[in-house]
């Protein structure tokens, strides 16, 4: 019973179990049925992780998969329902568990990401225009954001959740503008002082709600999907509070097509806990009586190579990081780059740019730029 509704469901999306096309996947455990309808996007993310079933191309089955609406057409468990209960009666991100994404994701281990990014460590979409290289690509996204910014040398800078710290040292390295960049991953903030060490970088271990200082220029890369649902407002009120009147503001972020409240539960549980993704509505909401949106520049398609790109590095450094990490860390890793480069393809996700001067200042608009 559970073996062809799956199959029926599949195929509505061009998939077959057994078959020999790049998206079509081999099942070798039958508890993978009754798994995935029972657990839907985490039966399925679990059972990859422990082999019960294999894809040549996970990127190209998930593009299938969720152009074609599959989970909109499965009914959810009460197992499934009782998973969102958490994320709409308490703050999942509050300040004193902010720490947690540090810990469980930016923290596994600098090795680990450092295979698989670029020279300044973008752990963000690239923008590939002209190119098909990701270090050129990531620069090509710095740049761009440097001239949204309309960024001048005497500009202090402030960099909410900076990483690695690449996109401080390539700004003040190409700018010379001062820059301090705040963040919670102690890994990530040890190898960002190594990094910018003599440059006019200034870094902070900071919850985003103790920020403090005045800033002409502020920029937030790939911060807001772990700031949640419940402090959309109260992050816009910090950037309001310390940015200078003429200021301009940019929030890099992916977001999605519906308004929600939590995150897939497979990404939650084992990639991004606690994560959340904002939609139009929301961001908006928040940034209401505080901010003019000058500028919405969506560039979801460029997030499907960047995150292939990813792939292919990380594969080809997986032999030297297999001993410490373990196999089922690497199919969740595989499952976790290439199941996003779908979502991406399908235009099931989005990545945005949105640029931002205060409200009622009657500041000039910025120029665009893309």
């Amino acid at each position: 019973m559970s073996e062809s509704f799956v199959r029926e469901l599949l195929a509505q999306a061009g998939i077959e179990i057994g078959g020999s096309r790049p998206w079509d996947i081999q099942v070798h455990d039958g508890r993978f049925y009754g798994r995935v309808l029972r657990e839907r996007n985490l039966g399925l993310g679990e059972a990859y992780m422990d082999g019960w079933w294999d894809c040549p191309h996970l990127d190209q089955f998930f593009h299938r998969l969720l152009t074609a609406d599959i989970q909109g057409r499965v009914r959810g468990s009460w197992l499934h329902l009782l998973r969102l209960v958490p994320a709409l009666l308490f703050n999942l991100q509050s300040r004193s568990r902010a720490h947690i994404i540090a810990e469980e994701h930016y923290d596994l281990g600098n090795d680990l990401f450092l295979s698989f990014l670029d020279s300044y460590q973008q752990y963000s979409c690239a923008y590939f225009k002209d190119t098909d290289d990701l270090e050129q690509a990531q620069q090509a996204k710095m740049r761009m954001i440097a001239d949204k910014l309309e960024l001048e040398r005497d500009d202090r800078v402030l960099d909410i959740g900076f990483g690695w710290g690449g996109l401080a040292r390539y700004l003040s390295e190409t700018v010379g503008c001062h820059v301090t960049g705040v963040n919670i991953s102690r890994e990530q903030l040890d190898y960002a002082r190594k990094r910018c060490e003599g440059l006019p970088i200034e870094l902070q271990e900071r919850d985003y709600r103790r920020i403090e200082g005045r800033y002409d220029k502020i920029v937030s890369v790939g911060m807001f999907e772990h700031v949640g649902e419940k402090n959309y407002r109260t992050f816009m009120e910090v950037v309001h509070r310390v940015m200078e009147d003429d200021g301009i503001f940019l929030l890099h972020t992916i977001g999605g097509n519906v308004s929600r409240r939590s995150t897939d539960p497979w990404i939650g549980r084992y990639i991004f806990p606690n994560g959340m993704l904002p939609s139009i509505t929301q961001i908006a909401r928040s940034v209401e009586g505080l901010f003019v949106i000058e500028d919405w520049h969506n560039f979801g398609p460029h997030y499907d190579r960047t995150l292939m790109a990813w792939h292919g590095r990380f594969q080809k450094a997986w032999p030297g990081l297999r001993d410490r990490y373990g196999d089922r860390f690497g199919r969740m890793w595989n499952y976790y780059l290439l199941s996003c480069a779908g979502a991406f393809r399908a235009r099931n996700i989005q990545l945005w740019q949105v640029v931002m001067t205060k409200a009622g200042v009657g500041r000039s608009q910025p120029r665009r730029v893309c």
